[in-house]
């Protein structure tokens, strides 16, 4: 029997297909009592993993279709556990960051909603996941959806509305927000952030929803979507190099500036890509260490309980109205949601689906170097497709379609203002040893879970390569009732699903034939 620890270090690394059970309450066996909301447990045990959803949306304005988009989204991901060590208490406070920055600036006056909608986050989105947390028990007054921005949106994206539909509170630019300041202790630039109540306090778990869309960063996902969590003027991470940003000196490290030049300087030489590009502001090499340093402080004592993407429809150009159709930015039908636990593994994930290479960015090299990830090839990262019905694979990237959004990051000499930040990048000197691809040494069955069951119970199974493989399902008096898994199977770890309705409570055993190896298991069927 492996260690946990070991044991996740071999499934974080492994390739295969797996089935997933979305295991709501109705899988627990009757009498027990799930008084804890989670997230699926194959999600949390491989915390180095990105998963992709297909979504099935004809075209953006279709509210009901984006709405059951979430729903399925979160009934799929969302669970509730009886595990006081893992699972968060539903008496907590379920913040949501969305993606909800000010665009009106550069937008021209009562522009039509439609031709901004991918700035945002998608309301109707955010609605359907709302829904499916509170399906498990949470209360509406225990959500609430917080940015230091886009107060706009209240109206003009229909957040208002879907607040009252909800019942949720809607808290967007807030002037005098209740705070909660936490200390950075491994800050280069913060001191101290003031974040929006009740984002970071103890008895909160932080859902972080982006939107899959260009800016001057690059594509601003999950890293910098937590930005909006801080209060104002601390929010101001974009500010140019030598800019105090307006807050108390108190709040900012000793010697910050200098640090910030000694660094970039050190990266510029270590030929980062694009740092060489002149430039204190955000379109400058020294600019962008700047954000990038406030952006790192921020997630060393930001913990998100799940990092998403919504990328029903991504956008280009430059994360507002601007952007390189005749100078306007354009959204694009990519139906699909990317998450995981880690908010650089989702968004290196996120940058190459965006059509770019992320070896091309430095907020990825300078995350690895802080030791937030230990690799930003994105071939070197777990990658799994996430079906709403409880199936997924462990993919390759080429399975999904990249979708090219121009942005006009770091622009290079003679180069167009709007481009792909898409030359190849060599990662082979740039892999930490550290970083997981262990595989097992042996084939590995795992008792199910959960167990006792009802009516549905996963069983994991991890092989130490490809081949014949047979999972079969047997009643007390030795006979072959089911067989859940049957055929060829690659190397590394499987989850498969049984669910029975038909047959009585008992005990069960499961036996796993792989080549010429098989081992048995027992689990209880308990109606």
């Amino acid at each position: 029997m492996l260690a946990r620890r070991e044991f996740l270090k071999i499934t974080g690394a492994a390739t295969g297909t797996i089935i997933l059970d979305p295991l709501h309450a109705s899988s627990y066996p009757s009498g027990t009592t799930a008084n804890y909301f989670t997230i699926h447990p194959f999600i949390e045990q491989n915390p180095d993993a990105v998963f992709i959803m297909r979504t099935d949306v004809n075209v953006k304005t279709n509210s009901t279709a984006v709405n059951q988009a979430g729903l399925m989204f979160g009934r799929s991901v969302f669970q509730l556990t009886d595990d006081a060590q893992t699972g968060i208490p539903l008496d907590h406070f379920f913040p949501i960051k969305p993606n909800l920055t000010s665009w009106t600036w550069d937008a021209p006056q009562n522009v039509d909603f439609e031709k901004v909608m991918g700035v945002v986050s998608d309301a109707n989105f955010l609605e359907g996941v709302i829904e499916s947390m509170k399906d498990l028990g949470i209360n509406a007054e225990q959500i609430s959806l917080l940015d230091a921005n886009g107060s706009e949106n209240y109206d003009r994206a229909g957040y208002g509305d879907m607040g009252n539909r909800s019942g949720v509170e809607i808290q967007l630019g807030a002037k005098n927000p209740q705070l909660q300041w936490v200390d950075v202790p491994e800050g280069v630039w913060f001191n101290r952030i003031p974040y929006l109540w009740p984002i970071n306090t103890p008895n909160s778990w932080l859902l972080n929803i982006a939107k899959l869309k260009a800016h001057g960063m690059g594509l601003t996902l999950c890293a910098k979507n937590l930005q909006g969590s801080i209060a104002s003027p601390y929010v101001a991470h974009c500010s140019s190099w030598g800019a105090s940003m307006g807050i108390d000196p108190n709040h900012i490290q000793a010697h910050a500036f200098d640090v910030i030049a000694e660094n970039y300087n050190r990266h510029k030489y270590a030929e980062i890509p694009r740092w060489g590009v002149a430039g204190s502001d955000f379109t400058g090499g020294l600019g962008m260490e700047t954000w990038v340093t406030r952006c790192l402080d921020n997630n060393s004592v930001l913990k998100p309980g799940l990092n998403v993407i919504e990328g029903i429809y991504g956008r280009d150009g430059n994360g507002f109205y601007h952007g390189p159709h005749d100078g306007i930015a354009h959204d694009f039908m990519t139906n699909i949601i990317i998450f995981g636990k880690n908010a650089f593994y989702v968004d290196i994930i996120g940058n190459w689906l965006g059509g770019h290479e992320p070896g091309n960015f430095g907020l990825f090299h300078i995350a690895k170097e802080r030791g937030f990830i230990n690799t930003f090839n994105p071939e070197e990262i777990p990658l799994y497709e996430w079906n709403g019905n409880g199936e997924a694979t462990l993919s390759e990237l080429k399975s999904f379609e990249r979708t090219e959004l121009l942005t006009y990051y770091l622009s290079k000499p003679g180069e167009d203002q709007w481009h792909l930040c898409n030359e190849p990048y060599d990662y082979t000197a740039s892999v930490l040893t550290g970083f997981s691809t262990s595989k097992p040494e042996s084939s590995i069955l795992q008792q199910n879970y959960p167990n006792p069951f009802n009516p549905s119970t996963s069983i994991r199974f991890v092989l130490p390569e490809s081949g014949n493989t047979r999972l079969e399902i047997i009643n007390s008096n030795g006979k072959i009732v089911d067989i859940i898994a049957d055929g060829f199977y690659q190397k590394g770890t499987h989850l498969a699903v049984w669910r029975n309705h038909n047959l009585p409570s008992g005990t069960y055993f499961y036996r796993l034939r792989f080549n010429s190896w098989n081992e048995v298991k027992k689990m209880v069927l308990r109606k």
